[in-house]
């Protein structure tokens, strides 16, 4: 286990093994610049931006996460976490399985990946100095489970607004409002979130008893309601190429699914934020309203996620009967996709 301060983590990089590998640095450093230490994490080479186009530095992803607090990690506690971390000079890459260079105070929990057939070590990220060693690690995005860690049930139904490429913001909210009126229809409540990129998410939460399954089918069948309400703006279609420029409401964020946090960086040009925005000002803002830079001080010292999250409630049991009869978008897609291909070979 490598020891807390020497070597400064940001100093290596991650082989394909999840090793640290000391890189040289550049002819015009002679060392790391820009040092600082904070609950006892040491914190290095601030000055530099986080990557091309960020408009941001790894000092603002520190201070802005620092600044949120117990915000973010109201959000992230007790999930097990994959971040997005961008070391400086590589592309962009996932992490689930917390490197063997991990300080051993960093919380973790072991979850069996069935796709992958083996252990997977998350971190859990409760702490202060949790948080600040991933900022140190250059971690830009928190993606927490709907799952805690322990549990079986989910915390929410979430829906994923993605919107068509070029198309502007208003589709997705015009979408969102779609499912808000089938959400209302069926006595759910909600609360919605910018993606921080170009979407929107709407949260329900339910129930302690409601299963995976149940959550699930679920969901499936509030997209289904509300591409119903208005299939000329709203569709189902997995496949991207049958979307023909319409609002995709993707109901896959189920079960060991991930969601960008709440409040969550994103490796985005100007570093936006996924950030909570009120049902009646939806019409008033866009994504990039929210960065690392504008978010703290809109927000003051309010949490408005965690203080107008709604109580959980049970799922109406004619939901999840409709949504049981609907075909899992995945599976149906990777069907269509074996039988298109096969059509093209035979044709």
């Amino acid at each position: 286990m490598a020891p807390l301060h020497e070597p400064a983590p940001d100093d290596f990089g991650d082989d394909l093994r999840g090793n640290h590998v000391r890189r040289p640095y550049p002819p015009w450093q002679s060392g790391p610049v820009a040092e600082e230490e904070r609950d006892g994490v040491k914190l290095t080479n601030l000055d530099q931006p986080l990557f091309d186009g960020a408009g941001a530095t790894k000092r603002d992803l520190v201070d802005y996460l620092d600044a949120l607090g117990e915000r973010v990690l109201g959000v992230l506690r007790d999930r097990p976490l994959t971040v997005l971390r961008v070391l400086r000079g590589q592309k962009p890459f996932m992490q689930k399985n917390l490197p063997k260079y991990t300080p051993e105070w960093v919380e973790r929990v072991s979850v069996w990946a069935e796709s992958s057939h083996r252990e997977v070590i998350y971190a859990l990220c409760n702490d202060r100095r949790t948080l600040l060693w991933f900022a140190n690690q250059r971690a830009i995005e928190y993606h927490p489970t709907l799952i805690p860690a322990g549990a079986v049930h989910p915390s929410f139904a979430v829906l994923d607004l993605d919107p068509p490429e070029g198309s502007g913001f208003g589709l997705a909210v015009s979408a969102a409002k779609l499912v808000r009126q089938v959400l209302d229809e069926a006595g759910l409540p909600s609360l919605v979130k910018t993606s921080g990129a170009k979407g929107l998410h709407v949260f329900t939460p339910v129930a302690a008893e409601a299963t995976v399954e149940e959550v699930a089918a679920a969901t499936r069948a509030i997209a289904a309601r509300a591409e119903r309400l208005d299939g000329a703006l709203a569709t189902t279609a997995f496949i991207r190429e049958d979307r023909e420029g319409k609002v995709f409401l993707d109901s896959t964020r189920a079960g060991g699914a991930t969601v960008v946090a709440t409040y969550s960086p994103r490796v985005r040009p100007g570093t936006p934020v996924s950030f909570p925005v009120p049902w009646d000002e939806l019409d008033r803002v866009t994504p990039a309203d929210f960065t690392v830079h504008t978010a703290p001080a809109l927000l003051g010292d309010a949490d408005p996620w965690g203080e107008l999250m709604p109580d959980p409630v049970p799922l109406p049991a004619d939901l999840v009967e409709e949504g049981r009869a609907i075909p899992i978008a995945r599976v149906q897609a990777m069907h269509e996709g074996k039988r298109r291909a096969r059509a093209a070979r035979e044709g």
